[in-house]
């Protein structure tokens, strides 16, 4: 409290809005994921014991009709489904119980360090399942993201519609990129790198991603198509949050921008725009990896509870939008290939497909303990840069 006091009051309502806006943000994402695992797995007769929002100590819950513990954690950054025959929200085989061996009884465990499952319990818990089915269990909570974020943007696109900036140049910065290259006010880009071009918004897509690297253009102008290579620059600006940050900047300015309705083709549509945003992602994380673009970017809770707070002072539908957004990130980050994450135990799930049999329990363990190291520094690392955003560093 003695922290808090030296902010100013502006400051501190400024931080509950982004903390209020970014724990319901989170909640509803993760009870959305968490959503998919639990409705995939009862329906591939999964005993679930327990749907938890958060971590740590239970701060409430109840037990629904099939005695599934639904309750509300103490660190709400995440949640988990526990399973039948879970050892932890990692999912990982609980090293109490046993398939039971040839002649041994399965009736009531008088004790020991292991016991053997019944023919009941086996018909229930999820390690026990056909390879097919677990691999849908653990799939369905980042498709559930996906799909979450594929219907609000279908309800969008349908009222008011697709926010869509025609292809067409306003406006050339002087001095800029686009002036150097050719670019004149009235063009209509039309191609990019051999892509199509619609929007004005896939414009500023492909100079993001391309960074400085030429891009050979089409534009229409006077009726007749003009080639010619342009190269965005590397320029500082100043984020909303007063941060400065490395860009690229080709220098033209968009003609004006509607809403269009989609209609019928508004389902359509947003799976597009998933799928242009989730290629952009990746290809933005794979830039990181290879050194061409810079990993200070890479945000953690800070920073998403920062944007988080921008969005709600500017409205519910702007919100609901970013919350859209934020899914597939989510599902596309957990399915990354990393033990822990459900891309982990899928990645565990195709080995044991292609070995005909499991990993060893040792070579899991092992798994799970560095996807954990993993895990933790990569917290560390997006919340350092985060508090470096802050001029905490």
């Amino acid at each position: 409290m003695e922290i808090l006091s030296f902010l100013p009051l502006d400051s501190l309502e400024s931080v509950a809005i982004s903390v209020g806006a970014f724990l319901v943000i989170l909640t509803v994402l993760v009870f959305v994921h968490e959503l998919g695992h639990f409705w995939v797995a009862r329906r591939c007769g999964v005993k679930c014991e327990a749907f938890s929002i958060g971590f740590g100590p239970e701060i409430f819950g109840w037990n629904d009709s099939q005695g599934t513990r639904w309750k509300i954690s103490a660190l709400p950054l995440g949640g988990y489904v526990k399973m039948f025959g879970d050892a932890d929200a990692t999912s990982r085989p609980a090293p109490g119980i046993r398939e039971p061996a040839e002649g041994e009884e399965t009736g009531d465990w008088a004790g020991g360090k292991t016991r053997p499952l019944t023919a009941e319990e086996r018909a229930v818990s999820f390690h026990h399942k056909s390879l097919a089915r677990r691999v849908a269990i653990v799939a369905a909570g980042p498709a559930a993201n996906f799909l979450f974020a594929i219907v609000v943007m279908t309800a969008f696109f349908v009222y008011p519609g697709q926010p869509t900036t025609p292809a067409l140049i306003g406006g050339v910065v002087e001095g800029s990129a686009a002036a150097r290259a050719g670019f004149q006010v009235g063009d209509k880009v039309v191609e990019i790198n051999g892509s199509p071009i619609r929007r004005f918004e896939q414009i500023q897509r492909i100079v993001q991603l391309n960074l400085d690297a030429p891009m050979d253009v089409v534009v229409q102008r006077d009726g007749h198509p003009v080639e010619f290579t342009a190269t965005p620059e590397i320029v500082v600006r100043s984020d909303s949050m007063g941060n400065e940050v490395r860009m690229p900047q080709l220098g033209i300015q968009a003609s004006g921008s509607s809403f269009e309705p989609q209609g019928l083709a508004a389902p359509w549509s947003a799976v597009r725009e998933t799928a242009a945003l989730t290629g952009g992602t990746l290809k933005a994380v794979w830039q990181m990896i290879t050194g061409s673009r810079g990993t200070e970017e890479l945000g953690g809770p800070i920073r998403i509870a920062e944007m988080s707070g921008q969005v709600a002072q500017t409205g519910i539908v702007s919100v609901i939008w970013f919350m859209a957004v934020l899914s597939i990130n989510l599902g596309l980050i957990n399915l990354f290939p990393v033990p822990m994450l459900d891309g982990g135990h899928l990645l565990f799930y195709a080995i044991e497909g292609a070995r005909g049999r499991p990993l060893g329990e040792r070579a899991q363990e092992y798994g799970f303990r560095i996807g954990l190291a993993l895990v933790l520094t990569l917290f560390v690392f997006v919340t350092w840069n985060d508090l470096s955003r802050l001029l905490v560093f």
